[in-house]
């Protein structure tokens, strides 16, 4: 499954950067987040950042281990996680332009385990309200951008 999502956010691509790579208090501005606990935390940087998450999928509180596998600060930033025999790969990009700075959300899921195969027939009937996550945590992303953006 492949999901992009975008938004544009009045501020510039640092403050967007700041916002998106704040993920131990992201539970704080993203309504979908219940959650998160910091596992492994580098020093200097993103990558290898490791963390649980907590969010409401479906009406349910689910539980996902995902870490930082590639950063190019201000610029984008990739995560993984491993689920019920599949591997979850999101990638958060930023191009800024006169001010404003459009985030793409990329999304990609693929089946590993037979038994993901099998699910992944249905994963279709999942990809509009995955989508409609995706969209209102960028939207909830723009919100905290903007406010710190207009409190400065």
């Amino acid at each position: 499954m492949k999901i992009q999502e975008k938004i544009i956010i009045n501020g510039t691509k640092e403050n967007v950067w700041n916002v998106i790579s704040d993920i131990k208090n992201s539970s704080n501005f993203i309504r979908g987040i219940e959650k998160v606990e910091i596992l492994d935390q580098t020093e200097n940087s993103l990558k290898g950042l490791k963390w649980k998450e907590t969010r409401i999928l479906y009406g349910k509180s689910a539980v996902e281990t995902m870490w930082i596998t590639d950063v190019k600060e201000y610029e984008s930033y990739s995560t993984r996680a491993e689920s019920h025999g599949a591997i979850y790969i999101s990638n958060f990009v930023l191009n800024e332009k006169d001010g404003m700075t459009e985030l793409s959300m990329n999304f990609f899921s693929e089946s590993i385990t037979l038994g993901a195969k099998l699910l992944s027939i249905m994963f279709f009937l999942f990809a509009g309200a995955t989508k409609k996550a995706f969209k209102e945590d960028l939207t909830d992303i723009k919100a905290a951008v903007e406010k710190q953006s207009s409190s400065l």
